[in-house]
């Protein structure tokens, strides 16, 4: 079973096997239509598309954030529709980053699902490998029996979560201690190039979610990303730690590069920065660098 990460190499050995699930979830948050674009012009065979935009997020009010967290309900429905079983491995990727293959890995595990893992340096690792390319669309290949059982769900969420509320109590009432991974200009409300204020969170600590990889797109070795959290939890457990960024998205990448260092047990703020700046009662922070 993989639950972390899997190298084009490897899936490349079990592609054949029966009950794997590969989903590309290529993305652009300036282009939405770049990431289904890209897969129908080549993805690995088998491979089918979801879209953060369309289908990974819950319908927007305005005040909930830009990529709003479905219920469980709905996303095990989504997933259920895909094809996915309690049993079944799933491979998630990019198109090299693992930004959105890391969100969509942390959904699989909140609702409940251990057998999920993210392919190392995504599509571009896959190029590299040599990896059979397949064009076109592929449509999720389920049995009746499946559409009317659909997928059951654990009593409760694997992966915690906190909502903006315990977020602004916080501030008062210390529990825990926020983490952004978004850019450092964006964290010091230098620039905002997504949202319609700039600064961050007060309190929260800065770490750019592309720290957590090397140069060619793969995730940093475990001993070396657990050095870094460490020296950035100062101390604190991973319990006590909440990850937010612009939408929920890049935060995940952080949480999950915590999990590869075997730092576990640590939160997200899925509506993050975009959901908490909608309101203007909430408190902004600006820092000079």
């Amino acid at each position: 079973m993989f639950k972390l990460l899997i190298s084009a190499e490897e899936l490349q050995d079990n592609i054949p096997a029966a009950n794997w699930l590969i989903f590309d979830v290529r993305h652009d948050l300036v282009d939405h239509e770049a990431g289904r674009k890209a897969y129908e012009q080549g993805h690995i065979p088998g491979a089918l598309y979801l879209d953060h935009e369309l289908e990974l997020s819950a319908p927007r009010t305005g005040f909930n954030g830009r990529h709003p967290l479905p219920s469980r309900e709905d996303l095990a429905a989504l997933m259920s529709s895909q094809g996915l079983k309690q049993q079944t491995q799933v491979v998630v990727y990019d198109s090299g980053n693992s930004v959105f293959a890391a969100h969509l890995w942390w959904m699989l595990r909140w609702l409940g699902h251990e057998r999920v893992a993210i392919l190392d340096g995504g599509w571009q690792a896959w190029l590299d490998a040599s990896g059979a390319v397949q064009t076109g669309r592929n449509s999720a290949r389920i049995t009746e029996a499946q559409a009317v059982q659909g997928l059951s769900l654990p009593g409760r969420a694997a992966m915690p979560v906190v909502d903006a509320q315990a977020v602004l109590q916080n501030l008062t009432d210390p529990r825990f201690v926020v983490v952004d991974a978004r850019a450092r200009e964006r964290y010091l409300g230098q620039t905002e190039p997504m949202d319609p204020v700039a600064g961050h969170i007060p309190q929260a600590l800065n770490r750019p979610n592309s720290l957590n990889l090397q140069n060619n797109g793969r995730f940093k070795p475990a001993p070396a990303l657990r050095q870094e959290f460490e020296a950035l939890l100062d101390g604190r457990t991973p319990e006590q730690i909440v990850h937010q960024c612009g939408s929920g998205i890049t935060a995940s990448h952080n949480l999950f590069a915590m999990e590869l260092a075997g730092l576990e047990g640590s939160a997200l703020y899925p509506g993050s920065w975009s959901e908490w700046c909608s309101d203007p009662e909430r408190p902004v922070a600006r820092d000079a660098d």
